[in-house]
This record gives structure tokens, C-alpha cells and sequence, in this order.
């Protein structure tokens, strides 16, 4: 479930997690949206995931598609070191 700046998670234990996000961006080719997020407590693990318009968190299910995240994620990353 997505709210404006958190998101939830279960964990392992099925226990819900709170999570920052940080930013969320729509491939334009596809139209897939996707929400990167990290845990407050390990702030040096960054997440992504597919949504959907209910919120719902959805898996990233190929390398290709991992490989097109991982690189919005460093550019991310590098603006804002930069800034």
C-alpha cells in the first residue's frame, strides 16, 4: 500500500514495515509504474517495485526490466549527489 511518502511491506514474520519512499516514475514506453523505497532502519538498501493504480506493490519480473530500474535508480542517485 502506498501513501504520499511511506509504503508498507510485510516481512518475513508477515509483519507490516514501513518504508521511505524516494521517488516513483512511469516507464513511458510500457506505462508501468514503479516506486523506489528503502527501509529507514538500513537507510543503505534501496528497493523497487512495480505498482498498480490500487497501490498494490507488484514484483519487477525480468532482468531487462531490473537492468532499466537499476539505471533510473543511479541516475537518481547521481543528481543527487550533485546537488
Amino acid at each position: 500500500m502506498l501513501d504520499s511518502n511511506s509504503l508498507y511491506v510485510k516481512d518475513e514474520n508477515g509483519n507490516e514495515k514501513r518504508m521511505i519512499i524516494l521517488f516513483t516514475f512511469d516507464n513511458e514506453q510500457t506505462g508501468i509504474q514503479y516506486v523506489v523505497f528503502q527501509d529507514p532502519d538500513k537507510e543503505e538498501d534501496v528497493y523497487a517495485s512495480r505498482y498498480n493504480d490500487q497501490g498494490e506493490l507488484l514484483p519487477i519480473e525480468t532482468d531487462e526490466e531490473w537492468d532499466m530500474v537499476e539505471e533510473v535508480i543511479n541516475t537518481f542517485v547521481e543528481d543527487e549527489e550533485d546537488a
